[in-house]
């Protein structure tokens, strides 16, 4: 199957944390993030043709998923949600901004489909009840989405690595921890239970960036 590079980048905290509690936006932790850090994450952005984040990133934190800090273009944004179930004032709705692409199952209400391409977006179908992500990839990757920036959430980032659909995967550790057993970490899901079943990849490179170290992982 021919389907983009895929990259998951995220922020960390010391304990593998997303956030500071269950529904809180993760730009509440991004703020310790500093200028060489958040570079460092835009500069990927400027290099990939799309990013994705999930609609539950979309809908607690609202971004933009922009290129800010560097400069470059925007990437095309890509916002998976089986049932459309996206706020239409949704930011990534600006598509004057940067072109949207929502990625919607056969489930999804039509109405919430003409209403996305009101807004100026393109809608992908790809899966019966939920999308399906190696379809969606396919898809993409037709359209021309060679490089894929994933920055989350965490079921997003679960179902791509479950599915042997990523790459690389590049984390921004936070000097904090914050605990919580309900704090999202970097994926969620079911999880893979046993060794044999673990995705494994190797440590391509450590550096320190800021305040912040960045550990980078290639797909074994």
């Amino acid at each position: 199957m021919k389907r983009p590079y895929v990259m998951i980048v995220s922020e960390v905290t010391i304990d593998g944390k997303l956030t500071l509690a269950k529904g809180v936006s993760s730009k509440e932790i991004m703020k310790l993030m500093d200028e060489e850090a958040n570079k460092y994450l835009h500069q990927i952005r400027a290099e990939c043709d799309g990013i994705m984040v999930g609609a539950n990133t979309v809908r607690i934190d609202n971004p933009n998923l922009t290129v800010r800090y560097v400069e470059g273009e925007n990437p095309i944004r890509i916002i998976p949600s089986s049932t459309g179930d996206i706020p239409l004032d949704s930011n990534v709705l600006n598509t004057s901004v940067a072109p949207t692409i929502i990625a919607v199952s056969k489930a999804a209400p039509k109405e919430k489909i003409e209403a996305f391409k009101e807004k100026g977006a393109e809608v992908i179908v790809a899966g019966k009840d939920k999308v399906d992500f190696k379809e969606l990839l396919s898809k993409l990757y037709e359209k021309g989405i060679k490089k894929l920036m994933v920055e989350g959430g965490s079921s997003v980032n679960w179902e791509l690595i479950k599915n042997d659909l990523v790459d690389e995967i590049r984390l921004i550790h936070l000097p904090v921890v914050v605990g919580g057993n309900d704090v999202p970490s970097l994926t969620s899901g079911e999880g893979f239970k046993t060794l044999e079943a673990v995705k494994r990849f190797s440590i391509k490179r450590v550096f320190q960036c800021g305040n912040q170290v960045i550990t980078e992982y290639q797909r074994l």
